[in-house]
C-alpha cells in the first residue's frame, strides 16, 4: 500500500519537476517508476551538466569576441549548437563509462558514495551494464560524427582537442584519479581545453586571450571535484585511489579549495587588469555571497548526519563548492554577454 502510494506521488510530480529534481540533486522520487528521461537524467548524473554547459557558453561568447558571427551567421550558430550539444554528450559518455569501469573495477560497491548519494545506474538496478555502455558508445559515435563534420567544414584541429578530451576521460578513471592528477585533468578540460576546442570549432582560430579567459572557471570546476574527493577520503584510501585530498589530509584540502575560490576571483581581476578582458567580467563577484556560505561550511566539520533535505549525501563539501560554482559561472557568463553588448550599444548611441 505504502509502495503504491509512493508510486502515485512520484508519476502526479509534472514531467518539468521531475527532470528539475533530476537536474538540480541527481536524483529522484521513486526513480524506478518514473518517466525514461528523468532515469537517464539521474544514471548520466545531469546534476554536473551545469558545468559543461557554462563551459561551453564562455566559449561561444569569447568566439562571438573574436567576431566569429559576424560573416555567416547561420552557419556560425550551427556551429555553436552542435558544440554544446557535442560536449554535453562528452560529459553524459565519460560518466557513463566511468560508472561502468568502476563496477568492473570493483570500487564501486554498495557501500561507496557513488552508490548512496545518487542512484547507481548498474548497482541500483536502472540499467544493465551492457546498456550502460552501448549508451556511452553511442553518445561518443555522436561525438565523432560532429567532430568529423566540423573538421570537413575547415576546422581539422577539433579531432586532436576532441580525441585528447577522449583521452584524458578513459583516463581519468584508469590512472589519472588514482595519482593526484585528476583535479589537474578537470581542470584542463573545462577550462583551458573544452572553452578553447569550442572558441575554435566555431570561429576557426585561437588566441591566447581566449585560453586566459578559460582558466578561472577551469579553476572552480577543479574545486568541484577537490570537494567531492575530499568528501571521499575515508572511502579512496582503502582502495588506492589517491587524489590530492587523500595524499594532504581533508584539513590541507579544505583550505587549499579556499585558496582555489580566492585564485578564482584574482585571476578575472587579473584579465580585466591586463586588458585581456572587458570589464563586465567583474559580475562574477557577485558570487561572493555564495563564496562567504561555502567558505563557512568549508571551516567546519562535516555534519555527523544528513542534514535534512540535503539531497546528495554522505558527500558534503563538493555540494557546496557546486553551489558557488553555478552561481559565479552564471555572472561570468553574463559578463562576457556584455562585454560584447554594451560596445555595440554605446557605437550605435554614438
Amino acid at each position: 500500500m505504502a509502495t503504491t502510494q509512493i508510486d502515485a506521488k512520484a508519476h502526479a510530480l509534472p514531467l518539468l519537476k521531475r527532470w528539475q529534481i533530476a537536474i538540480d540533486s541527481c536524483n529522484a522520487p521513486d526513480i524506478h517508476s518514473t518517466d525514461t528521461l528523468t532515469r537517464w537524467l539521474v544514471i548520466s548524473r545531469a546534476c554536473v551538466f551545469s558545468m559543461t554547459l557554462t563551459s561551453s557558453l564562455i566559449g561561444v561568447l569569447l568566439a562571438a569576441s573574436l567576431d566569429a558571427f559576424t560573416e555567416r551567421p547561420l552557419l556560425k550558430a550551427w556551429f555553436a549548437v552542435l558544440v554544446v550539444i557535442g560536449l554535453l554528450a562528452a560529459h553524459a559518455s565519460n560518466n557513463l563509462v566511468n560508472d561502468w569501469t568502476d563496477v568492473k573495477r570493483g570500487v564501486d560497491t554498495e557501500d561507496y558514495p557513488r552508490a548512496q548519494y545518487s542512484p547507481h545506474p548498474v548497482l541500483g538496478g536502472l540499467t544493465r551494464p551492457d546498456t550502460l555502455l552501448r549508451v556511452a558508445l553511442g553518445l561518443t559515435a555522436l561525438d565523432g560524427v560532429i567532430m568529423l563534420y566540423l573538421a570537413a567544414m575547415g576546422r581539422p584541429w577539433v579531432i586532436a582537442l576532441g580525441g585528447s578530451g577522449l583521452a584524458i576521460s578513459l583516463e581519468y578513471t584508469i590512472f589519472l584519479k588514482r595519482f593526484a592528477l585528476g583535479e589537474v585533468a578537470a581542470l584542463t578540460v573545462w577550462g583551458p581545453l573544452m572553452i578553447g576546442g569550442a572558441v575554435y570549432a566555431i570561429s576557426g582560430t585561437l588566441t591566447w586571450d581566449a585560453l586566459l579567459t578559460a582558466v578561472p572557471y577551469g579553476l572552480i570546476v577543479a574545486s568541484v571535484l577537490i570537494g567531492k574527493h575530499t568528501d571521499k577520503i575515508t572511502n579512496d584510501a582503502p582502495i588506492g585511489v589517491h587524489s590530492i585530498p587523500v595524499i594532504v589530509g581533508e584539513r590541507r584540502a579544505l583550505i587549499f579549495n579556499k585558496a582555489m575560490f580566492v585564485l578564482f576571483y584574482a585571476m578575472v581581476v587579473g584579465l580585466v587588469v591586463s586588458g585581456v578582458s572587458g570589464p563586465w567580467i567583474l559580475l562574477s563577484f557577485l558570487a561572493v555571497p555564495r563564496l562567504l556560505t561555502a567558505w563557512k561550511i568549508y571551516s567546519r566539520p562535516r555534519p555527523a548526519a544528513k542534514p535534512e533535505n540535503w539531497p546528495v549525501w554522505p558527500l558534503w563539501y563538493v555540494g557546496w563548492a557546486l553551489y558557488f560554482n553555478r552561481e559565479a559561472g552564471k555572472w561570468f557568463i553574463l559578463g562576457l554577454l556584455l562585454n560584447l553588448l554594451v560596445p555595440v550599444v554605446i557605437g550605435v548611441l554614438g
